[in-house]
């Protein structure tokens, strides 16, 4: 079991171009990590020890668990996902003829929509980091170009120098299933990528030789959990009550371009969206914000109209 689930991560690396975080979260949903279950864990303390003895119950047996453990949908849809993508590759390697999961239905999801930063809290946020420290010019950097081009914290990671052209003000990444995008970005982000390679990384690199764009002290890649740390500590100092993370500034480029009047199919491209039906979610933010827009401006939009339309 262990020497298959091995050449499973080495096959979601080398192939599926997966991140760390995508890699930990599968080997905890598969096989558990510390208090936490994983499926396999589960599976053998109902008697099922191979893995061609789980069947839908057992499965469904798996997620009636989860859900006494108070594990929201969304998570034990994740979990459903890893055990699907598993089984999936056991077939394609032919270590199993049938694949006993394939019509494992999904628990129903309530949809929510992605919260954003307004324009002004972005520009608090923008404006956190002090310019005159190394790591000041960095972040800056950093959190210019997560909301000028919408990248994913693990795209953002593991950029290097060569694939970042400021006279272009373009920037060409490989994201989910390596696929390969080239995202945009404006003066304002490409003027402090100018400053930190001029003068904040080399202080950071010191004696140290690397093609990583974004480097710690200690002149290493940043990594995606210190990008976290950064935007919740940037978001305190710029006053904004709201649980900032990378994912966030990714959801506000997107509603703010669309706000802007960009095409959606221009969205989903900068976004690396494989399906349109991924980035429609941000209509409905956009929607929302009209409509609140539209309720405190439109003079004949007041009182009783107002009621009329809140119940819609």
């Amino acid at each position: 079991m262990q020497q298959i689930f091995d050449r499973y991560i080495n096959y979601l690396e080398a192939e599926r171009n997966a991140s760390p975080y995508t890699i930990r979260n599968y080997t905890t949903d598969l096989l558990g990590s510390g208090n936490t279950k994983g499926f396999f864990t589960f599976a053998r303390e109902r008697g099922t020890d191979s893995l061609d003895g789980v069947d839908r119950a057992l499965l469904r047996d798996y997620m009636a668990y989860l859900a006494e453990q108070g594990i929201v949908k969304a998570s034990i849809a994740r979990k459903l996902s890893a055990i699907r993508s598993f089984y999936r590759y056991l077939q394609r390697e032919e270590l199993l003829k049938v694949n006993p999961l394939e019509k494992a239905s999904s628990p129903k999801l309530d949809k929510r929509l992605p919260s954003f930063l307004s324009i002004e809290e972005v520009k608090q946020l923008l404006e956190a980091p002090d310019l005159s420290t190394p790591k000041g010019q960095r972040d800056r950097a950093l959190l210019e170009l997560l909301y000028a081009s919408g990248l994913r914290v693990s795209e953002l990671a593991g950029l290097n120098l060569e694939q970042v052209d400021l006279d272009s003000r373009e920037t060409r990444v490989r994201g989910k299933g390596s696929k390969e995008r080239v995202v945009l970005m404006g003066k304002p982000a490409a003027g402090a990528l100018a400053t930190y390679l001029g003068q904040g990384r080399q202080e950071l690199l010191g004696k140290k030789d690397t093609h990583a764009f974004f480097i710690n002290r200690y002149g290493e890649r940043i990594t995606g959990r210190t990008v976290q740390r950064m935007l919740g500590k940037y978001a305190r100092l710029a006053g904004i009550s709201k649980r900032v993370h990378p994912h966030m500034l990714r959801h506000t480029f997107a509603t703010h371009l669309l706000d802007g009047g960009a095409d959606l199919r221009v969205v989903q491209e900068l976004l690396g969206h494989a399906n349109l039906s991924s980035t429609q979610i941000y209509t409905h933010v956009t929607r929302s914000q009209a409509k609140k827009v539209y309720l405190k401006s439109h003079p004949m939009a007041q009182d009783s109209e107002t009621d009329g339309l809140e119940s819609k």
